[in-house]
């Protein structure tokens, strides 16, 4: 079982992926084949504690990026080079997010951590909540309502998923 829960927080960890892989991972048993060729290896674990130590994992994860992003990029910004290039990465995260923001106040960087698709979550949320100005305490909340937004959407499309194909 602990190995099953470490493999887990490793799955979350992934960007891209977070916990809209590794909650139907962790509840769905055997190998299931998804398009493309690739496939999912099933766990078969309880819904409940796959959502427990996924949604704790992401938001965890959430907190750190930012913390850490916040740290690097006040000492890096002492160099140009690091400024140009900062400049390019970050301007992308900070569109995409700066009109959930203005439309709905930091519920939008929760809504846009909330999406349970690829490109959006924790690493993009705290990258572009950072990258606008978002106060660290603002994020933390914005970042827990959006993970488990996220947790309870995979974790019902996963169990509707399972008992349709079941």
């Amino acid at each position: 079982m602990i190995n099953n829960i470490l493999f887990l927080v490793l799955l979350t960890l992934i960007p891209f992926l977070e916990l809209r892989y590794s909650i139907p991972a962790g509840i769905l048993a055997g190998s299931i084949a998804l398009p493309f060729g690739f496939s999912l290896i099933g766990l078969g674990m309880p819904w409940y504690t796959v959502f427990i130590v996924c949604v704790i994992t992401n938001f965890i994860l959430g907190i750190i990026i930012y913390f850490v992003l916040d740290k690097l990029v006040t000492i890096f910004l002492k160099f140009r080079w690091f400024k140009r290039i900062y400049r390019k990465i970050i301007s992308r995260p900070q569109r995409r997010i700066k009109k959930y923001v203005e439309k709905y106040g930091e519920l939008g960087v929760a809504l846009f951590i909330a999406i349970p698709l690829p490109g959006s979550g924790v690493y993009t949320g705290a990258l572009g909540a950072y990258a606008i100005g978002l106060k660290f305490k603002k994020f933390i909340i914005a970042d827990l309502i959006g993970v488990v937004i996220a947790g309870i959407s995979v974790t019902l499309l996963t169990l509707a998923g399972k008992g349709i194909f079941n």
